[in-house]
């Protein structure tokens, strides 16, 4: 090859990794998780809310999880049976679970409260309202 051919390889490649730097990247996504766009989450559903906020913590079956912390299993909790509990956690936050009621409105906490409350082997049938959230925030 001639100078003039590399030198000509070399600005195609050249031109080529620019070009894929300056695309936006396609992430995978495995786990079907939805994005928000801001500070605020737009799903509205007690399961949606779970998979794209609690979950990566709590994983996928509520059985909680033990690595860079310990993040308690939701499954068969009987901290659950009172709303007040589970309300409180996700709008202020304790030890190291974040204020993630922040994020999330009245009506979004009062759904992911009532998902974690009736699944994963939880039945507390009471529901928590959208006034209970209010209250408590």
């Amino acid at each position: 090859m001639t100078t003039k051919t590399n030198r000509s390889l070399g600005l195609v490649a050249a031109a080529a990794i620019l070009t894929a730097l300056s695309t936006p990247a396609a992430f995978a996504d495995s786990a079907g998780a939805t994005f928000s766009t801001g500070d605020k989450f737009s799903q509205k559903t007690g399961d949606a809310l779970y998979a794209n906020l609690c979950q990566a913590c709590h994983m996928e079956k509520g059985e909680g999880a033990v690595g860079a912390g310990k993040y308690p299993a939701l499954a068969k909790n009987a901290n659950l049976e009172s709303a007040g509990y589970p309300i409180y956690v996700i709008l202020h936050g304790q030890k190291g679970m974040p204020p993630v009621g922040q994020m999330l409105d009245d009506e979004q906490v009062a759904a992911v409260v009532n998902y974690v409350r009736t699944h994963f082997g939880n039945d507390y049938k009471d529901a928590a309202t959208a006034q209970d959230v209010k209250d408590a925030r």
